[in-house]
């Protein structure tokens, strides 16, 4: 009895290891019917939960899976076959050739719809990516788009769109992007006439992710501004898109527009994104920076960006407490991470920031102090730091910065009695930005609400218009007689 235990325990191991490639291959087949539904329906809504259900199979994808995906969805033999072949590394791949034929002997050239060698196309170049296949990524991710191209199906759209976007990521990872910059364009072009929106999402997106990895943000603009602009359709593009829209407004100093993008991405983005989250939050407290404002705690106490976002914390405790010389070693201790951001640049610009705080602090402070003290307190280091001291003081005076007149006599700067804020329209500002804010939120929930059709008509039957019109009779008889007994 034991040894009858025993064998039956033994082959269970086996069984689940087999049985786990099939099981993967089983959903690879189940897309492809739901591909094929949606193309002879036309539903893009069944493409687009294609795509949901292919990054969720994304880690199990393998050589022997594709492969035998392959000879189930593409007639064996054919041109397509083996060019979709030739992008599979050849190792063991020969262990899934009895699978393969059962499948293809299962189904002969069942499927030839564009929609589905689409998507082959898309699996192989994923599976290449994850591999760090680059350069076979590169080619098949070309030999795709030359398919594309001649395809002109509403229902190719959104796995199109996914190719686009690995597409770039291929070049991007070997460097290579200014290579497809004009490919892009023309793409765009294509799918502007096409009136292929969710492509033109995508790739606007992609053309300014390529502008400004080169730093090419007056090109990135001219782009942005004379593209055709539509409700978005993808969330995520619309948030990349908010994040790009965020940096060139940064540089181009349009800091307040820059910092509503910035903030709006960061929110919208799902929160699974926390890489992207984290970028949208490094480029939102710098833009605050700039704008004077000091981001509160809480930003650099996100769950699970603390460790990035340190360096950010470090400076803007810097920028707070306006010493220059801490703001110095800060920037110097994190200069590759400020360099790998690309934020660097504009913590060069915050310098000015720093020295304006730390003089308004000492305008406080003092009533009257000499401007060599003022040199010695902002530590500066310039060759002659009075007269630096006088100018910047002079600057910040003609801003409104600080409250206050240089005696250049005596090499005083004499600060004026702080007076009642109250009595300023700091108050209104403040209330109606916030107002404007709450008024803006409301809009844009309304916009979103969803109504069933038709309810603010409904259709009134006529038995209950014959009941009604009878109230109607009565009450009005009932009010005539009131009216003769009162008369």
């Amino acid at each position: 009895m034991t040894q009858d235990v025993e064998m039956k325990e033994l082959p269970a191991p086996s069984n689940s290891a087999s049985s786990s490639p099939p099981s993967t291959l089983h959903h690879l087949k189940e897309i492809a019917s739901l591909i094929e539904t949606g193309a002879y329906a036309r539903e893009v809504r069944r493409i687009v939960r294609v795509v949901r259900l292919t990054m969720a199979l994304r880690r199990k994808l393998n050589a022997q899976v594709l492969s035998a995906f392959l000879g189930f969805a593409v007639a064996p033999g054919s041109e397509l076959h083996s060019r979709l072949s030739s992008y599979l590394p050849k190792d063991n791949v020969h262990d899934m050739d009895v699978d393969t034929a059962t499948s293809t002997t299962q189904t002969p050239g069942k499927h030839s719809l564009p929609e589905l060698e689409i998507y082959c196309y898309l699996l192989i170049l994923i599976f290449l990516i994850d591999q760090k296949r680059y350069n076979e990524a590169k080619a098949c991710a070309s030999a795709s788009i030359a398919r594309l191209k001649n395809l002109n199906r509403r229902t190719v759209d959104v796995l199109a769109s996914r190719l686009y976007f690995y597409y770039s990521l291929c070049y991007e990872l070997t460097g290579d992007l200014a290579e497809i910059r004009g490919n892009l364009l023309a793409l765009h072009r294509i799918a502007t006439l096409r009136h292929d929106e969710l492509g033109q999402e995508t790739l606007l997106n992609l053309l300014l992710r390529n502008y400004l990895h080169y730093n090419l943000f007056d090109q990135a603009e001219k782009l942005r501004s004379k593209a055709p602009r539509f409700e978005a359709h993808s969330n995520q593009q619309f948030c990349r898109y908010l994040f790009y829209l965020g940096k060139i407004r940064t540089i181009q100093l349009e800091y307040t527009d820059a910092k509503e993008s910035l903030l709006q991405a960061a929110r919208k983005a799902p929160v699974a994104a926390l890489g992207f989250r984290v970028q949208c939050n490094k480029w939102a407290i710098i833009v605050r920076l700039l704008l004077g404002e000091i981001p509160e705690r809480t930003v650099f106490m996100q769950k699970g960006m603390e460790k990035a976002l340190r360096p950010y914390f470090e400076l803007t405790n810097a920028v707070r407490i306006g010493d220059l010389e801490l703001f110095r070693n800060v920037a110097e201790k994190f200069s590759s991470t400020f360099n790998s951001d690309r934020t660097h640049n504009l913590i060069v610009r915050l310098r000015h920031n720093v020295i304006r705080t730390g003089l308004r602090n000492i305008s406080i402070s003092y009533s009257r102090i000499s401007l060599a003290d003022v040199a010695k307190k902002l530590r500066l280091d310039s060759a002659n730091p009075i007269a630096d001291a006088e100018s910047i003081v002079s600057k910040a005076i003609r801003d409104g910065a600080i409250d206050a007149t240089i005696d250049h006599a005596n090499g005083w700067m004499v600060s004026k009695e702080t007076g009642d804020i109250y009595s300023t329209n700091e108050p209104q500002f403040a209330f109606n930005s916030r107002i404007a804010f709450c008024l803006n939120m409301h809009n844009e929930a309304v916009r979103a609400l969803r109504f069933p059709p038709n309810s603010h008509k409904e259709k009134e039957g006529a038995e209950k218009r014959r009941e009604r019109q009878q109230q109607e009779q009565e009450l009005a008889k009932h009010i005539a007689e009131e009216d003769d007994d009162e008369f």
